[in-house]
């Protein structure tokens, strides 16, 4: 992979989703300042992890990206602000339908092959299901290296999700982490029950004493 096509932060992919987005959703805004781009980085609908990353946090990963020119510096019409353009669809040579799917997947994680299309549609409109899973199926299998990859599937669930690898390869939860989320289900329903067991007994309590 290219260096201008190397691994990214999650704060680095973060600010090009949210460049992505808000070009085809508030043009009227787009190039975006610091400030704005630093509020889509920590907005809380549409964001999966929410985050609170900080003016200067966003400044130094803006320098990196302008570094791998990923993203572009311009002053727009004002001619008095600071305002910032991503160019990713060049730099990683992808077309518009497979930035809209990177950018949804870097916003809000992993989903499923149905919840992309839903998600994605203000970026971009794809006809059927079976389109998006196109495209996805060619970022998994690029030359250059994959940029989405299948996660296994989940257990009860019936789709499988996909993940983006512009950050390195996806987290995948562990057996002894589901195990530990296990305990902790089990543990959480055990400390209900108890609970339960003492307010009983307690309106037992007070239904004797009021006799």
């Amino acid at each position: 992979m290219a260096d201008n096509q190397a691994t990214l932060s999650f704060l680095e992919a973060r600010i090009l989703g949210v460049l992505i987005e808000k070009e085809k959703t508030t043009p009227d805004a787009y190039p975006l300042t610091l400030n704005s781009l630093t509020a889509g980085c920590n907005q809380k609908s549409a964001r999966d992890p929410v985050t609170s990353a900080s003016d200067s946090e966003v400044q130094a990963a803006l320098e990196d990206l302008r570094g791998r020119v990923l993203v572009l510096e311009t002053y727009g019409a004002s001619g008095r602000v600071l305002r910032y353009a991503q160019n990713f669809s060049r730099v990683y040579g992808v077309p518009a339908a497979s930035v809209a799917l990177l950018a949804i997947l870097v916003l809000r994680g992993p989903q499923t092959v149905s919840e992309l299309r839903a998600n994605s549609e203000r970026l971009y409109r794809f006809d059927d299901a079976s389109s998006v899973e196109a495209y996805l199926e060619e970022l998994a299998t690029r030359s250059s290296g994959p940029l989405v990859t299948r996660l296994p599937r989940q257990a009860g669930a019936r789709e499988q999700r996909w993940a983006h690898l512009l950050c390195g390869a996806a987290a995948l939860p562990t057996e002894a982490a589901r195990r530990q989320t296990v305990q902790e289900d089990t543990g959480l329903e055990e400390r209900v029950v108890r609970l339960e067991l003492e307010v009983a007994e307690l309106r037992a309590a007070i239904g004797l004493a009021s006799r």
